[in-house]
C-alpha cells in the first residue's frame, strides 16, 4: 500500500506539476474571490450606519454600486477560476487514462489474462474521476475557500474581537465531524468501485454473447443479474451520497447553535455599549459569508480520501512492471534458415499449477511446414504462444538459427513472427486498415496482392465501401469465414520469416479453404511454418507432424509414418474420416 505522502508527492510530480503557472493563475482569481467576498460583508457596516442610523444621503448610490461591483468581481474571479481548473482537471484525466492504457498494451500477455477488465474500465473512469477531482476541485477548494474565510475572519475579528473568537469554534467542530466521516467515505468508495467493474464486465459479456442469450432465450435470467448488479452499484452509491448529506444537518445544527450563542452575547455587549447595531449586522453577514467555505473546507477530508483511495489504486496499475523484457545483453535476432528449437522446455501457467509443458523437445526446421496434434488442452497452442514470448518458460531455451530467443530483443524476435489464430481479433475501423495493422506504410499494390492470395478481394468488392467499409466491433458485420480471411491477409501482408497458424482454417468452408490452402502453400514458401489443424486433411503433406499429449511429445514424423506407430494419430485420422 502507498502511503499519503508518497501518493501526493507522486500525484504532483507526475501530474500536477506541468499546470503549475495554471494553478497559480487559479489561486490568484481565488485571491479576487476572497477579496470581493470580504469587502461585501466590510462594506455592509457603513452601509447600515450611514443610510439607516444617521440617516446620510451622500453615500445611497455608492454604497450600492460597490456591493454589485464587489458581487461582479466575486463572480468573475469565481469563474476563471473554476474555468482555469477545469481545464488543468480534464488534461491531468486525460494523462492519467493515457497512462494507465499505455500500461495495459505494453503489459505482458500473461499479465492481461489476469486482470479483471470491468475493474480495469472502472479503474480508468471512476478512480480517475476521484483523482481529478484530489487535483483540481479539492486545489481550488483549498485556495479559495481558504482565503475567503481568512478574510471573512479578519472582518468578523475587526468588527468585535469577542464575538470571532466564538465563530471560530464552529470551523473545528466541522472539521471533526467531516474527519469521522471522511473514513466511512473511503471505505464506501472503494466497495462501490469494485461493484461499478462488476457491472462494466458484465456490460462487455452481454454485447458479446447476445445471440447466445437469445437463441437460448435467457433475456429473463439476464434481466435478474442486470438487476443484481444495479442494485448493489446503487446502494454503494447511495450509502456515499448519504455519508456527504450528513454534513448538512451537522453543519446546520452548528450554524443556527452559533448564530444563537452570538445574538445572546452580542446582546450583552449591545447593552454594555461594546459593539453597535451596525456591527453587529455586518458581522452576522461576514459569518453567514463563512459558512461555504466553511462547508467546503469541512468536506475536502471526504474528497481528500476519495481521490487518495482511488490513487493507492491506480497507481499500481500505472508502476506495473513486465516480466517479459529484453535482457541487458539481449542483441537483435539475425534470420537464416529460420529453424526453430525447443531444448527440454517446461512451463506452467502458475508456478503452483501442474506444467502444461513438460521437458519438451521440438525441432521446426527453417524453410519447412511443421504440424502439432493434439487432444484440446494438450499443449499445443501453448508452444505457438512461447516463440513470441507471451509467457516466458520456467525452464528450458528456445533457440532460433542457434540464437536464444530470450537473448533477442523482443522487437526484433516479434518481427520475425506472424500469427493467425482460431479467435480471430480484428478492429472496429475499415477493412484496409485492419488489413494494414500488420504494416502501416503498405502500398495499395501490396493490399491488393494480399487480399487476392487470400481471396479476401471476393466479398471486399461486394461490400459498399469496398476497402474503406467499416466492418464494426471485431467485425460484426462480417461472416466468420470473411473474419478470417481477413486475418489471414494481415499475416500474409507482414511477410515474416516464421508463420503461426492455430486453427487457421477452422471458419472456413471446404471450398474456401482449399484456396486459402493454395495461398498459404505460396506465401509459406520458404518460410517456417507451424499449425495446429484438429482437421488433419489441412496437414497432410507437412515436412513433420508432433503429436503432443499431456504436454509431452509421444510421437513424430511423416503422416503416413504416424498412420502406422502412433495409436493416437491414426484414431484422430480415422474419425475424422467416418465423419
Amino acid at each position: 500500500m502507498i502511503i499519503k505522502k508518497e501518493i501526493y508527492k507522486r500525484l504532483y510530480q507526475d501530474y500536477s506539476k506541468k499546470y503549475l503557472d495554471k494553478i497559480i493563475i487559479s489561486a490568484f482569481f481565488s485571491i479576487l474571490v476572497a477579496g470581493s467576498t470580504s469587502s461585501i460583508a466590510w462594506l455592509l457596516d457603513p452601509a447600515i450606519k450611514k443610510l439607516f442610523i444617521e440617516k446620510d444621503q451622500s453615500l445611497i448610490i455608492f454604497i450600492p454600486l460597490m456591493i454589485i461591483v464587489a458581487f461582479t468581481v466575486k463572480g468573475l474571479s469565481l469563474y476563471f477560476a473554476k474555468a482555469t481548473m477545469i481545464g488543468v482537471g480534464e488534461e491531468i484525466k486525460k494523462k492519467l487514462q493515457y497512462d494507465m492504457i499505455n500500461t495495459l498494451i505494453k503489459t505482458d500477455t500473461q499479465i492481461i489474462d489476469k486482470k479483471h477488465s470491468g475493474k480495469f474500465i472502472s479503474n480508468l473512469t471512476y478512480d480517475v474521476t476521484h483523482i481529478t477531482n484530489l487535483l483540481s476541485n479539492a486545489i481550488l477548494t483549498l485556495f479559495k475557500d481558504s482565503l475567503t474565510l481568512i478574510g471573512l475572519l479578519t472582518v468578523m475579528f475587526l468588527q468585535n474581537w469577542k464575538l470571532a473568537l466564538i465563530s471560530i469554534i464552529m470551523i473545528p467542530l466541522a472539521s471533526i465531524s467531516a474527519k469521522t466521516l471522511g473514513k466511512r467515505i473511503n471505505k464506501v468508495a472503494t466497495e462501490a468501485q469494485e461493484k461499478s467493474g462488476f457491472l462494466t464486465t458484465y456490460l462487455v459479456e452481454l454485447f458479446k454473447n447476445h445471440k447466445l442469450i437469445k437463441i437460448f432465450q435467457r433475456e429473463g435470467y439476464e434481466k435478474d443479474r442486470a438487476n443484481k448488479h444495479l442494485t448493489q452499484l446503487k446502494e454503494k452509491n447511495q450509502k456515499i451520497q448519504t455519508v456527504f448529506v450528513r454534513m448538512s444537518p451537522i453543519m446546520e445544527t452548528l450554524t443556527g447553535i452559533m448564530i444563537a450563542v452570538l445574538i445572546f452575547y452580542s446582546g450583552k455587549l449591545m447593552a454594555n455599549g461594546e459593539v453597535d447595531i451596525n456591527n453587529f449586522f455586518s458581522f452576522l453577514a461576514a459569518m453567514m459569508l463563512a459558512y461555504q467555505p466553511v462547508r467546503a473546507l469541512s468536506t475536502l477530508n471526504m474528497v481528500l480520501n476519495q481521490g487518495l483511495s482511488a490513487a493507492s489504486r491506480i497507481l499500481p496499475i500505472i508502476d506495473q512492471k513486465n516480466n517479459i523484457n529484453d535482457s541487458i545483453s539481449a542483441k537483435s535476432l539475425k534470420i537464416s534458415k529460420a529453424e526453430i528449437k525447443f531444448k527440454d522446455l517446461s512451463f506452467a501457467y502458475e508456478i503452483d499449477e501442474n506444467q502444461t509443458l513438460k521437458s519438451i523437445n521440438l525441432e521446426f526446421e527453417g524453410g519447412k511446414m511443421t504440424s502439432l496434434v493434439g487432444h484440446s488442452g494438450s499443449g499445443k497452442s501453448t508452444i505457438l504462444n512461447l516463440i513470441p514470448r507471451f509467457y516466458d518458460a520456467q525452464s528450458g531455451e528456445i533457440l532460433i538459427d542457434n540464437q536464444s530467443v530470450y537473448q533477442s530483443t523482443l522487437k526484433s524476435l516479434r518481427q520475425e513472427v506472424s500469427m493467425v489464430s482460431q479467435e480471430t481479433t480484428l478492429f472496429d475501423d475499415t477493412v484496409k486498415n485492419n488489413i494494414k495493422y500488420a504494416k502501416e506504410d503498405a502500398t495499395d499494390e501490396e493490399l491488393y496482392e494480399v487480399s487476392k492470395l487470400s481471396h479476401c478481394d471476393e466479398f471486399i468488392n461486394n461490400l459498399p465501401n469496398k476497402f474503406e467499409t467499416l466492418i464494426g466491433e471485431n467485425g460484426v458485420r462480417l461472416s466468420g469465414g470473411e473474419k478470417q480471411r481477413l486475418s489471414i491477409a494481415r499475416a500474409m501482408l507482414k511477410k515474416s520469416s516464421i508463420i503461426l497458424l492455430d486453427e487457421a482454417t477452422s471458419s472456413l468452408d471446404s471450398e474456401t479453404e482449399s484456396k486459402i490452402q493454395e495461398a498459404l502453400k505460396i506465401l509459406t514458401k520458404d518460410k517456417t511454418t507451424i499449425v495446429i489443424a484438429h482437421r488433419l486433411s489441412t496437414i497432410l503433406n507437412s515436412n513433420n507432424i508432433y503429436v503432443i499429449d499431456s504436454g509431452k511429445v509421444i510421437d513424430s514424423g511423416k503422416h503416413k509414418d504416424l498412420m502406422i506407430k502412433s495409436e493416437l494419430y491414426k484414431n484422430f485420422y480415422e474419425k475424422q474420416i467416418q465423419k
